[in-house]
């Protein structure tokens, strides 16, 4: 049954066999209470427009994949309610500082590239046999980085990365936090192997702290904090290489 209230969602449009560079269109639908972005845009592809492309999965915050620009700032659109916009426009564009593909579909390969970069992964010198059971860890070793084991890869931090938007040989945020992640780990021994991107000029000495990657988290991981505090480890590390005698650590 019809409340009578409707609302316009504005999309960006880019389908490279039609268009040679992104249009608007606009739809206008019944505007529901409870629906977010995301069911608007499911709404105009089932009832409306079907060639209307974008990505999504779980609706529930937790696969990362419905990142999207919504009236300026990148959020998941499972979790931006349209009610926070109504009787207002809803714009919708893709993230920010990546390729479009098509519509409001970006081109992951970049951040995938340099995700892979860091080696995001438990790494040993010596892996012990599996009948010696597992490696176990404290529930302080836990903490120690489970804000960053958060992440899930949205790209909402490179959406809303000034630096990685001018620079994109910039590791980025996600990256960094997440290999930050992996060398706060009890079980991991790669930290070595990671600081080579990590503390490259490409990498932390690259961000200017302006922390709106951690602003824009929907998970609270922090990168802005990950990469400052590697920065002074990093830091830390070559004063006592310098100043310490040889042989000494």
């Amino acid at each position: 049954m019809s409340n009578g209230k409707n609302i316009t969602i504005t999309v960006t449009r880019y389908r490279p066999e039609q268009e040679d560079e992104p249009v608007e269109q606009s739809y206008d639908i019944e505007f529901q209470d409870d629906w977010v972005v995301l069911d608007g845009l499911n709404h105009i592809k089932d009832h409306i427009d079907g060639s209307l492309s974008f990505r999504w999965s779980c609706r529930m915050g937790v696969c990362g994949s419905c990142g999207m620009t919504v009236n300026g700032e990148p959020k998941l659109s499972c979790a931006a309610f349209l009610r926070d916009y109504y009787p207002g426009e809803v714009h919708v564009e893709p993230l920010q500082n990546f390729p479009i593909v098509r519509d409001l579909i970006i081109d992951m390969t970049d951040f995938m590239d340099k995700l892979k970069a860091v080696q995001p992964w438990i790494m040993r010198e010596e892996e012990k046999p599996v009948s010696e059971g597992e490696y176990l860890q404290t529930p302080e070793e836990l903490k120690e980085y489970k804000q960053f084991s958060m992440c899930i890869n949205c790209m909402l931090c490179y959406a809303a990365c000034p630096v990685y938007g001018l620079e994109t040989e910039f590791i980025g945020p996600a990256a960094i936090a997440l290999g930050h992640r992996y060398n706060l780990d009890s079980r991991d021994e790669g930290q070595e192997r990671r600081q080579h991107v990590i503390a490259s000029t490409e990498g932390i000495w690259e961000c200017t702290y302006i922390g709106e990657c951690s602003v824009v988290c929907p998970k609270d991981v922090d990168p802005a904090v990950a990469i400052q505090r590697n920065k002074v480890a990093t830091t830390g590390g070559w004063f006592k290489s310098v100043l310490l005698p040889w042989g000494k650590k």
